[in-house]
């Protein structure tokens, strides 16, 4: 969908605000072809405004926003691509605390670390204990994220406690399942942003968007503005969310 321009965000109900909302960030290699440009200067575009959308999302008072990254899809892409958006996600980590400097932003990385480098590895640790004491949004970056394998890995943690006796596999509720979530501790998700129009969740957390408000919007990734934002968030308020009941 395409959204009419508002000069503010003053109907917008701030005690009605999602949570914690989902960003697949679809549309930076179109945005770019269709300007002449190689797709990592799309990729370039679209980190510039997953700062923006991060910072109106913190300053509005959301608790939880989770970006898709990289999926464990995503290592298919021709390897010149894979490296470039290794070396802007990177990037990205080491800046983290000039980038976001004052944005009071708590950085997380979910998603299975055995295939990254170890050199990721460890800067992702550093980041992620460098803003441990942030007290603002948690930024949730899916990275060589799956939601398939998520839930698999959730599984195999399940697996290992009733196999010790810890756990009565006849017992096993859902919380059992959201404990072994990479997201634990933490709500599901609210509202689901798709940007370049497509329809589709693409494996992203298949099991934390069971009851989320899904808005799929017709702006490619570098495209979408904070005024998009609260679009979005407009739309959200004016659903009924009855999970299931009248």
């Amino acid at each position: 969908m395409f959204f009419k321009k508002k000069k503010d965000n003053s109907d917008i109900d701030m005690n009605n605000l999602p949570q914690h909302i989902g960003v697949i960030m679809d549309g930076n290699g179109r945005w770019a072809k269709k300007r002449g440009l190689p797709r990592s200067a799309g990729h370039k575009a679209g980190a510039e405004s997953l700062k923006k959308i991060v910072t109106e999302a913190n300053n509005m008072g959301v608790k939880y926003i989770t970006v898709y990254a990289f999926s464990t899809e995503n290592w298919k892409r021709p390897k010149s691509e894979v490296d470039y958006l290794m070396n802007l996600l990177m990037d990205y980590l080491i800046n983290a605390e000039k980038t976001l400097a004052g944005e009071n932003v708590r950085i997380r990385a979910i998603g299975s670390r055995k295939e990254l480098s170890e050199e990721m590895q460890e800067q992702i640790k550093k980041t992620e204990k460098l803003t441990s004491d942030r007290t603002g949004i948690v930024m949730n970056i899916a990275l060589n994220y799956g939601g398939r394998e998520e839930l698999i890995n959730a599984a195999k943690q399940l697996c290992k406690r009733a196999a010790a006796g810890e756990l009565d596999p006849d017992e096993l509720r859902e919380k059992d399942i959201d404990d072994n979530l990479y997201t634990a501790g933490q709500p599901e998700v609210d509202l689901l942003i798709r940007t370049s129009g497509e329809q589709r969740l693409s494996n992203f957390m298949l099991w934390q968007v069971s009851y989320a408000e899904m808005v799929f919007v017709n702006k490619l990734w570098p495209d979408f503005k904070p005024a998009d934002l609260h679009e979005c968030i407009r739309i959200y308020q004016g659903r009924g969310r009855r999970f299931g009941g009248i």
